[in-house]
């Protein structure tokens, strides 16, 4: 007999050898429905493995990643068999097909260049794998055994993948039906569990991402238990697509990305406006919580770069330049020159939390495949704060930098979670040090009552962090804010300060961006918004609409009477009927469309019509600029 430990604590006894679905089965034959995998002492596994030992089990569903990893990749397996079924096992090399966050992929290399006509055809064979109900069976193989087998089969990069792994493993391999494949796994115990597919689209994708191997095809699709969820992930996805801040900032005219500058974004007048009032915003919050602003050079000398680390370690994310004969490099971070000011002037313990912030542009070399919009760039301004503080000051700031980014994100609408990252393997410092560094942050947050997951070991080396992951209008998450206490750049740096006893200490030191990176923050912004910015952000706040030419003074009285006060509005006095200006507005997504005409302009009044509303509301014209001043100042 062997013990197995339940998530709960439970201690249950079977015999050795017992399968995890008949374990399952044995706790609860509904919940056996359910599951799709069990991690045994925290490696997914499928349920058709073998309980030998002593262990712990989690039984995992849909609702786990774990789960879903199972489901997916299963389905990119029948996403392959499908493929060569329709167009001949002779005719369809197969390259890799794993699991991906919301469904799967498969990279496949042959002649035919696959269309959406394609695709339908696919997706009908695939629903035909799942009626059938095929048993996914894990069985081994000697290496030489599983070379041979994959090139009789011509699978060249089936054996590319084998001949990289080491010696004397066993290769793993799955069959369904007349389809085996290498994988690792896990699997579903068959076909028949994926009941909605979806196949999504199919793109270019180089042979293990080497622009000097073959391109092959890759196909995209997901999957899901029920169609009912499937039709509700493809309608947000719809949503999504109409909310694309590349889509919405070409048509608002907010930014531009050019083939002279890849990744390096252009912002027109209206996205200066929201840039602008963000950071506006970001200084006043930051002046309330005591933060002093500073800005360091974006062009900096190797050795500083060497000092740090990130000549040795960051150099191929980084851009260069020489200057008299030496070389220099353009920040790929703010941290550096950050600790240079610091270093400027000797500090007492009374000084201390010095609180330090910077909206400070870097440069970072991504790949040209991954660049997106505002969402992955080359250059960006990212709002840097270091705080350098007493050991016993941790806990206290690192409340108060919650309390900042709880106020923020509130202010935009965005919801949150937090993810507290523990020391990793390769970490330097102290035990004593790392427990009570993260007891800090464990405790901010236990005590106010933040729930938060733990990833164990996924810390920084230098120390564990904090990271904040907003949820938009549409439920997905952007991971954003982060606290990271630094246990590394004090030292690297020599930084002191000087004690109640008189001698020099090491401060501690935590890095914080709230925003993140201000244009992927706009980008989000964009989508969240669906474009429609609440009043404070829009670009235009209010569009005035005069019926005639003679009601045109007016309107340029109201006009200047706004723009007076600070509010950004606009007239549109062109020779067009008033509702063909009114939706021209209203596309523009601008929060505030006045009409004036004979009774506004006897009355001193304005007809108001709100973005995304249908009627129209006369009001005073005093009356409207008060209530749009309050709900500016209240960032409504």
């Amino acid at each position: 007999m062997v013990k197995i430990t339940m998530k709960d604590g439970s201690i249950r006894e079977v015999e050795q050898g017992t399968t995890a679905l008949d374990f399952v089965k044995s706790v609860s034959n509904s919940l056996a429905k359910k599951v799709l995998s069990v991690t045994i002492n925290g490696v997914n596994s499928d349920l058709m493995t073998k309980i030998e030992e002593d262990c712990a089990i989690n039984f995992m569903t849909f609702d786990d990643a774990e789960g879903r990893w199972a489901f997916r990749h299963t389905s990119s397996h029948i996403l392959a068999q499908a493929v060569k079924r329709l167009y001949g096992e002779n005719k369809v090399q197969l390259a890799i097909g794993p699991a991906i966050d919301n469904g799967f992929y498969y990279d496949i290399d042959m002649e035919q260049q696959l269309g959406q006509a394609d695709l339908d055809k696919i997706q009908k064979e695939m629903e035909k794998i799942v009626k059938e109900n095929l048993p996914v069976v894990r069985s081994e193989a000697a290496r030489a055994d599983a070379i041979k087998m994959f090139a009789d089969k011509g699978e060249k990069y089936k054996v590319e993948l084998i001949q990289d792994l080491p010696e004397d493993v066993l290769i793993t391999l799955y069959t369904q039906g007349e389809f085996t494949d290498l994988c690792a796994g896990p699997h579903l115990v068959s076909t028949g569990k994926v009941k909605a597919i979806k196949l999504q689209n199919v793109t270019g994708a180089y042979w293990r991402g080497d622009s000097n191997k073959k391109m092959l095809q890759r196909i995209y699709g997901t999957s899901f238990e029920k169609k009912a969820a499937l039709d509700e992930y493809l309608t947000l996805l719809e949503e999504a697509a109409k909310r694309d801040h590349r889509k919405l900032g070409k048509e608002l005219d907010l930014f531009s990305l050019h083939e002279e500058g890849p990744g390096f974004p252009f912002f027109h007048p209206n996205g200066m406006v929201i840039r602008n009032e963000l950071i506006n915003y970001w200084r006043s919050v930051h002046r309330r919580y005591g933060y002093q602003e500073i800005k360091t050079p974006m062009i900096l000398n190797r050795k500083l770069w060497e000092q740090s680390g990130h000549w040795d370690h960051y150099q191929e994310n980084m851009y260069f330049t020489k200057i008299d004969d030496e070389d220099y490099a353009i920040k790929p971070m703010n941290c550096p020159g950050g600790m240079i000011v610091y270093k400027t002037q000797p500090h007492s313990y009374r000084e201390l939390p010095l609180r330090t912030a910077e909206l400070g542009l870097v440069h970072r070399h991504e790949l040209s495949g991954a660049l997106h919009g505002l969402m992955r760039v080359r250059n960006f301004t990212q709002d840097d704060a270091h705080i350098f503080m007493l050991p016993s000051q941790i806990e206290e700031e690192i409340q108060r930098t919650i309390d900042l980014f709880d106020e923020v994100y509130r202010t935009f609408g965005l919801s949150y979670h937090a993810e507290l990252s523990t020391r990793p393997d390769d970490s330097m410092g102290s035990d004593e040090v790392w427990e009570t560094a993260t007891a800090a942050l464990r405790n901010a947050l236990d005590h106010r009552g933040l729930k938060y997951v733990v990833n164990e070991g996924d810390g920084a080396f230098y120390g564990p962090k904090i990271d904040f992951h907003l949820t938009d209008s549409l439920g997905r998450t952007w991971q954003c804010g982060t606290i990271q206490l630094d246990m590394l750049m004090p030292e690297k740096f020599d930084l002191t300060y000087a004690g109640e006893d008189g001698q020099k200490h090491r401060p501690v030191m935590v890095h914080r961006v709230v925003y993140g990176s201000i244009e992927r923050f706009i980008g989000i912004l964009i989508e969240h918004y669906a474009g429609a910015f609440p009043v404070w952000l829009a670009p235009v706040q209010v569009k005035l609409l005069p019926i005639t030419d003679r009601h045109a003074d007016y309107a340029y009285e109201l006009k200047k009477k706004m723009f007076d006060l600070g509010l950004r509005v606009e007239v549109d006095d062109r020779s067009e009927k008033v509702g063909y200006k009114m939706r021209e507005s209203q596309v523009k997504k601008i929060p505030y469309i006045i009409v004036v005409g004979d009774k506004e302009m006897e009355e001193n009044t304005v007809a108001v019509r709100k973005h995304g509303e249908q009627t129209t509301e006369t009001m005073a014209s005093d009356a409207f600029i008060a209530m749009l001043q309050e709900q500016i100042k209240d960032k409504k």
